[in-house]
């Protein structure tokens, strides 16, 4: 297979990991090039990342080496318009989370580029794996029926987009109910590193149902900086009509009046006298393997195999004919529900999105 030649543009911190996964996997995956504001921001990128630079997406284009799809991450406001202009060229593209910042913003992109067919959006949680190992579980139907899911873990648009796949739940109509908590909490750990905190301070929750019709719900609970909070652990139940999953324990009736109950189990290399160095192998049910990590050897955390997974989806899309990886309409449906939940959770009512033009 041909290694997938993607440019990107943007050099912030989420840019970052799409160039390690090509560092690590170039057979796969090849960076033509990263589009920066600056000649000073350029220079800093090639010594660190050690990939070309240039300052417009016209000379990202214009390079011998033309790439196949680019990706979009760059602040909320600029992802609509450096998105048209990428289509306007007839260039594939992945986008980053959310594609536009808000509802007039989002419905305007569609209008605009959602017949193209180009676009695709860089939600990447659902390409986690333990998240795969769970809709293993549910598409084997251990659970029955996938019901309902809670959702504790990652914010807005990225758990609503986990919920759908999950339920796997479409783009309809749905009813948000959502209130704000404020409550004392030691926050010791930043995206930057340990803070230095030793007392806590008032940090926000968000509590949000969401009812997606004909049974199914969800339910969002997600409290300021959880990403990197290690004092609020990471929380996933998926509820079905015979048996529920809860973080890893897998709940299901065996008939015959037997209840059963087993664990994801996570294969990890490099622990104690295992001298093959620290990576992910496998996730397993059992006998039932759910998740087996093709890119052994990159000691890749969960969060870059999710990026690498994507990838790997969109050059499957590109030059095999595989499916959209995520496209825009499920990325457009994600923000618009985020935006919701933010919406009930200042105003106190219910929000009832319709079905919208993208479904």
């Amino acid at each position: 297979m041909a290694a997938l030649r993607f440019g990107i543009v943007g050099s912030g911190w989420r840019s970052g990991f799409f160039v390690r996964a090509a560092r690590e996997l170039p057979e796969l995956f090849a960076v033509t090039g990263v589009v920066t504001r600056s000649a000073e921001r350029g220079a800093q990128v090639e010594r660190e990342w050690g990939v070309p630079t240039v300052r417009s997406i016209a000379e990202l284009l214009a390079a011998p080496e033309r790439p196949e799809l680019v990706v979009v991450s760059v602040p909320w406001p600029v992802t609509p318009e450096a998105t048209r202009e990428l289509v306007a060229a007839g260039v594939p593209v992945l986008a980053e989370t959310p594609p536009a910042p808000d509802v007039a913003g989002l419905e305007s992109l569609w209008a605009d580029v959602g017949a193209s067919g180009l676009v695709q959006v860089a939600e990447h949680s659902v390409f986690m794996p333990a998240h795969q190992a769970r809709r293993a579980v549910v598409e084997a139907g251990l659970i029955g029926e996938p019901t309902s899911v809670q959702v504790s873990s990652t914010h807005l648009y990225h758990a609503v987009g986990l919920v759908r796949w999950l339920l796997d739940v479409g783009r309809g109509p749905v009813v948000v109910r959502a209130q704000r908590f404020t409550a004392p909490l030691l926050d010791p750990v930043s995206r930057d590193g340990w803070t230095g905190a030793t007392e806590p301070t008032p940090a926000g929750t968000t509590l949000a149902t969401l009812d997606l019709g004909e049974g199914r719900s969800a339910l969002y609970d997600f409290t300021d900086n959880q990403w990197h909070n290690p004092l609020r652990t990471n929380r996933i139940v998926v509820r079905g009509s015979h048996g529920e999953i809860v973080g890893d324990d897998v709940t299901w009736w065996g008939a015959d009046r037997a209840v059963l109950t087993s664990r994801i189990d996570r294969r990890t290399s490099g622990v104690e006298q295992d001298l093959d160095g620290f990576d992910l192998a496998h996730l397993s049910l059992g006998e039932r393997l759910l998740y087996r990590n093709p890119y052994v050897g990159t000691r890749f955390a969960d969060d870059e195999l999710a990026v690498a997974h994507l990838l790997a989806a969109c050059s499957s899309w590109l030059h095999d004919g595989g499916p959209e990886p995520y496209p825009l309409a499920d990325g457009i449906h994600d923000h618009r529900l985020g935006l919701a939940i933010g919406e009930a959770a200042e105003t106190g009512a219910a929000v009832t999105v319709p079905a919208p033009p993208w479904a």
